[in-house]
């Protein structure tokens, strides 16, 4: 480990598309195909120099100096130097008054490391969460329990976010620009459903934990303890719910994904009960012989087949994600047969699909004339279940103002098939295309005019829709250079 922290840190991570397995993935019987995005959040992370001032010292017993050895203090001056809490400053330059300050409060009885927001405004849990468990997770590894004060900022690519008009016309003025100004409160902006919470998450617990205890260049053999420690802090945040896909293709990128066993993350408890840091360590360093990790990830780094690209469309909306899990998951119980039956040729329907993709990917030459004709048939089968499963568990997993956009976008000439990915609702939609700038023209043209026509069976509305930026990409998260940060850091 590094004995001293780097003075900056800057690493992204990727959002997601769950292709197939919506719902089948929580259950560690069937599995999920995820495609990483080439939207990515990121977060950079830096070290701030220690205010002091000359008189009688107040610090406490457990906070010491963090200067190089070396560095200018005059040593007979130290019980004159009254040093500063350590604090940490998070800030959303985004958004409009996205900025949190936090305390750190070491709990007693090995509860770990509590981040206190002191700042006034609505709490962000995912940033809190994150600093709680990276902060235990470092304060237990490291050689000192003395973090310093930080300032993290957190930059998301365009298309985690609907366009507002102040995005718009920055964009406008400044089309290199790769980060906007959204112009509104975080709380106010609407997500396109491409999975900023999961990389939020794992870019924040993995900058913090590469800034205090490891170089840059340890990523790589340290992204399993990255993985585990971000699934810890992204499940606590959000509930203790979800299968972690997406927080797997944050950390490793595209993959075949099969869940944990839930009861790896149960055992761990909350910040500040008794001994949570030795059981989140014991986690993270997967040393626990109760509860070893059984995540499988296979493929990864899977590519789309030469001539095919993915794109995804927001419809200006959005879904409440846990609420419609949790009713899945009660019709499952109560309608065991009748589920189990739809679970498994939905599963079969998906693997025929991921090997499908999978052999035109190995084998580019056994699709010469680009039609992907399988491809689409296997994406309109996994519709007519997913449609089976809307109706009967009466959740708007394909909503009818989904079903009719992506009707009206697949018959478009080089649009192999489209789903609403994931859990569903009314997030971004999901379309695999002939890689061809003339399909994306075509898909232009058809959204300019685009609107709803038909009465949603869940009373959802769409509103404009609109074609988002990003592609496919396959990398996990990742070390960035700095000077795309200039301005905004």
């Amino acid at each position: 480990m590094s004995p001293q922290p780097s003075s900056i840190t800057a690493l992204s991570a990727p959002g997601k598309v769950l292709l197939t397995g919506g719902y089948l993935v929580l259950d560690r019987a069937y599995t999920g195909t995820v495609f990483a995005l080439d939207a990515r959040i990121h977060v950079v992370v830096q070290q701030k120099r220690r205010g002091h001032r000359r008189g009688p010292s107040t610090a406490s017993a457990d906070v010491r100096s963090t200067a190089p050895s070396g560095d200018a203090h005059d040593n007979k001056a130290e019980d004159e130097v009254v040093e500063e809490q350590d604090t940490i400053v998070v800030v959303s330059p985004q958004f409009k008054d996205a900025i949190w300050e936090y305390g750190v409060q070491r709990c007693e009885n090995g509860g770990g490391v509590k981040a206190v927001q002191k700042s006034k405004g609505p709490r962000n849990p995912f940033v809190e969460t994150s600093l709680s468990y990276a902060l235990t997770y470092i304060s237990y590894v490291a050689d000192s329990k003395d973090f310093g004060s930080l300032t993290v900022t957190i930059l998301a690519d365009n298309d985690y976010y609907s366009e507002t008009a102040t995005s718009k016309d920055w964009s406008i003025k400044a089309p290199s620009e790769r980060f906007v100004h959204f112009g509104v409160p975080l709380l106010e902006a609407h997500k396109t459903g491409l999975g900023s919470s999961a990389a939020l998450v794992t870019a924040l617990v993995s900058a913090l934990v590469i800034h205090r205890t490891m170089q840059a260049s340890d990523l790589a053999v340290g992204r399993d303890k990255l993985h585990n420690l971000a699934q810890a802090a992204h499940c606590a945040a959000q509930g203790k719910v979800g299968s972690g896909f997406d927080v797997a293709a944050a950390v490793y990128g595209s993959c075949l994904y099969k869940r944990f066993s839930p009861a790896i993350l149960e055992s761990i408890g909350d910040v500040g009960s008794s001994g949570f840091d030795e059981r989140l360590f014991a986690i993270v360093e997967d040393v626990d012989p109760k509860h070893p990790w059984d995540t499988e990830c296979v493929d990864f780094g899977m590519q789309l087949p030469r001539g095919m690209q993915m794109v995804l469309c927001d419809v200006e909306c959005g879904s409440q994600t846990p609420s419609m899990v949790k009713k899945v998951l009660e019709w499952r119980k109560n309608n065991r047969q009748e589920a189990d039956i739809l679970w498994g040729t939905l599963q079969n329907n998906n693997e025929r699909l991921r090997q499908e993709l999978k052999r035109l990917a190995q084998h580019p030459d056994a699709n010469a004339d680009n039609e992907f004709t399988e491809v689409g048939a296997l994406l309109q089968r996994t519709r007519h279940l997913i449609r089976a499963m809307t109706r009967q568990t009466e959740v708007p997993i394909e909503p009818r103002v989904q079903t009719e956009l992506l009707d009206s976008l697949t018959e478009i000439d080089g649009v192999i098939g489209g789903v609403v990915p994931g859990a569903g609702g009314y997030d971004a939609i999901v379309l695999l295309i002939r890689d061809d700038p003339s399909v994306v023209t075509r898909l232009n043209e058809r959204l300019v005019t685009y609107e709803s026509a038909v009465e949603d069976d869940f009373g959802g509305k769409i509103g404009k829709v609109r074609l988002l930026g990003v592609r496919h990409g396959s990398d996990g998260v990742m070390n960035e250079e700095l000077k795309q940060y200039a301005g905004w850091v």
